[in-house]
């Protein structure tokens, strides 16, 4: 089955926009099952469901011309990127309508409710520790995406990386510290 997608994948990539919708249906349990670990982390009570995360992941995976991904591992990998920002446009979207942002949306199954006030700062304050952690370490960043937005285990992201399973195992270690110093100063 890991060869259906990346045939898939070869075939979006050289322009067959029929191919995507190919490809999802070969990793939607386990695009769900991402999901579902990253709300997990958020309030119990949100009314954002896996399903509406997959689908939102899906139209903007859909929306994009290019994407970096050989096979299914990378393809998971991406679509993590993907509901990260969608969580993280959520977070910004609650913190804007709270200060009177006055735009008159409704997110994905009103959105606003989604994250409490300092679930939405730790949100925010997440995604910008990250965008730092690109910058001075890309590889550590993109492994702690796997393991936190994607539930990837080391394995899995030693594949999507092209790296050993002990590399990813030290960048997850020392991206994690970082974060942790950043974060909160420890």
């Amino acid at each position: 089955m890991n060869g259906d997608v990346t045939t898939w994948l070869e075939r979006w990539r050289g322009g067959d926009r029929e191919a995507f919708d190919r490809i999802m249906p070969l990793v939607y349990t386990e695009l769900r099952e991402v999901a579902r670990r990253a709300l997990r982390r958020e309030r119990p009570d949100h009314t954002l469901s896996a399903t509406a995360l997959v689908n939102e992941a899906y139209l903007r995976l859909l929306r994009e011309r290019r994407i970096a991904a050989e096979d299914r591992a990378g393809f998971l990998s991406v679509a993590a990127c993907t509901m990260r920002r969608l969580l993280v446009d959520y977070a910004r979207t609650r913190k804007r309508d709270k200060r009177g942002g006055g735009a008159d949306l409704l997110p994905i199954d009103e959105a606003e409710r989604f994250l409490t006030d300092p679930e939405t700062e730790e949100l925010l304050a997440l995604d910008l520790a990250l965008d730092r952690l690109a910058t001075v370490n890309p590889r550590g960043c993109r492994v702690i995406e796997h393991r936190y937005f994607a539930g990837l285990s080391l394995e899995e992201s030693a594949e999507a990386l092209g790296v050993s399973v002990k590399t990813v195992h030290r960048d997850f270690l020392a991206s994690r510290a970082w974060l942790r110093k950043e974060l909160h100063g420890a």
